[in-house]
């Protein structure tokens, strides 16, 4: 059977861009994965399809040299029409690291590669919610992370049981391949084992051949005193686990903040709105606040004005880079009386004229103010 137009594979024109090319194969190989549709051949083929022409689209040499030539002019065995069969895989692997992002949670860096065709495992990224309290005492969360595992019906290998990679064909278990072109010899990376120098025969029926199965991970999580909004834990080890014997990745889990009823939280300080009733502004009085290591009282001095902020030294956060813990500042609101009797409407008209009768001794703000009107107006 002939091989189908790449483009046609991908459902995407031929001036299609290189982020829409990479945004159709996404869609589809997440449609068409094995580990989503098992047991369907069908869907294995379209992915196995999908996958191969984003690898040759993906590339800019194999594209131009599959645009000029068609299909052989990506055939590795008719390098003298250009083909480009093989080149870097590279392509490939980071939009397929895209996907494993999408569905299981989001990568937060690409594995690297090692030695011997050994690669470190993807960083994964999540969020955790926590309390003002759990920020500024510190805690520990249970936290429940989907991602990848090693599989454990072929211990990682991908190959089925009973059997075991074999040495790649194509390169000899090197990973590598020389092609010429023209006067010239160019080692690139083996199509055939993707650098890895292996070769399953028969993959694993559980996993098909990647060696790594979904798992969903119940993590304890250190919260340490003092972090704040937008803040990361590293957890190191429990991110994706590595291809040929590579290492794991890790968990970067970024700290939100819940909105706190009382407080608000700005670096190590925090804010809060204390009501008083008009009689305490005007008379003084002691009052009592929250803090998050309990209550905390100052004297309200006799005449105080509505916005008056107060600032308790200390009864903060300490920061993780502080030594010192940031202040509260007690942002104070005169509480206007609501529902009045008649009694009190009448002691509070004798008590406006008395203010009236002493002049403008009582209110120096509503003096002031007045004063700049008459002036603006003259």
């Amino acid at each position: 059977m002939a091989e189908r137009d790449f483009y046609q594979a991908l459902g995407v024109a031929k001036n299609a861009s290189d982020e829409e090319i990479k945004k159709a194969y996404r869609k589809l190989a997440m449609k068409y994965h094995p580990d989503r549709n098992p047991d369907n051949k069908e869907a294995e083929a379209r992915f196995k399809e999908v996958k191969h022409a984003y690898e040759m689209l993906s590339d800019p040499q194999k594209r131009a040299a599959y645009d000029q030539y068609g299909h052989a002019g990506v055939d590795p065995n008719m390098a003298g029409m250009g083909g480009a069969g093989a080149q870097s895989f590279g392509g490939f692997a980071e939009a397929f690291g895209d996907i494993f992002g999408d569905i299981f949670g989001g990568a937060e860096g690409r594995g690297r590669a090692g030695p011997a065709g050994a690669q470190r495992g993807a960083d994964l990224r999540t969020t955790l919610d926590i309390t003002l309290e759990q920020a500024a005492h510190g805690d520990e969360a249970k936290l429940r992370v989907p991602g990848w595992s090693n599989c454990v019906n072929c211990h990682g290998s991908g190959a089925a049981p009973g059997t075991k990679p074999q040495t790649c064909p194509g390169c000899g278990g090197s990973g590598v391949v020389r092609m010429a072109q023209g006067f010239f010899s160019i080692q690139q990376t083996c199509p055939q084992c993707h650098g890895s120098g292996r070769y399953i025969a028969t993959p694993c029926a559980q996993c098909h051949g990647v060696g790594k199965v979904k798992q969903i991970k119940t993590l304890a999580v250190n919260i340490p005193a003092g972090i704040d909004d937008g803040m990361r834990i590293r957890s190191n080890g429990n991110g994706e686990p590595g291809i040929g014997g590579g290492p794991p990745g890790d968990l970067y889990v970024e700290i939100h903040l819940k909105r706190h009823p009382v407080f608000e939280r700005d670096g190590d300080d925090l804010h809060c709105q204390i009501p008083i009733a008009f009689t305490v502004a005007a008379l003084g009085g002691e009052i009592e606040v929250p803090t998050l290591a309990g209550r905390a009282r100052f004297t309200v001095p006799e005449g105080t004005q509505p916005g008056k902020t107060f600032r308790l030294r200390g009864k903060g956060i300490k920061g993780l880079r502080t030594s010192v813990p940031g202040d509260l500042y007690a942002h104070i609101q005169v509480e206007t009386p609501v529902k009045l009797t008649e009694h009190q409407r009448n002691l509070l008209k004798q008590f406006e004229q008395s203010l009236t009768e002493g002049g403008a001794r009582h209110s120096p703000q509503s003096k002031s103010w007045f004063d700049r009107v008459k002036r603006f107006f003259e």
